[in-house]
């Protein structure tokens, strides 16, 4: 049994729309906990395939991929390319036009 936490995590990584990407830290924030931020990571991680989470438009505050080159950075900057996110020079995401910001759930 997942907690309240952990579901509303699944929940709000499930919810990011195509083309659109959401931080960890914003992510954390929405399911009650402003420094959860490694525990999305860890959601991601053992979560993703279960859940049919959309893994890879989940990045970090500044907008580029954590992951390494060799554990799934290039395969989530080709899922998100295809999706229509644009990288700059410095494999930046630009959060102003590409950052989803998950409605108000009202409580």
């Amino acid at each position: 049994m997942k907690s309240v936490f952990t579901r509303k995590i699944i929940d709000g990584i499930a919810a990011i729309p195509a083309g659109k990407i959401c931080t960890y830290g914003i992510i954390a924030a929405r399911a009650g906990n402003p420094s959860g931020a490694r525990q999305v990571a860890r959601v991601l991680h053992s979560c993703s395939g279960k859940y049919r989470l959309p893994w890879h438009r989940v990045v970090n505050r500044e907008g580029k991929i954590s992951l390494s080159k060799n554990a799934g950075y290039v395969r989530q900057k080709i899922l998100l390319e295809g999706e229509g996110v644009v990288f700059d020079e410095c494999d930046r995401i630009d959060l102003d036009k590409y950052l989803w910001w998950p409605e108000s759930s009202g409580d």
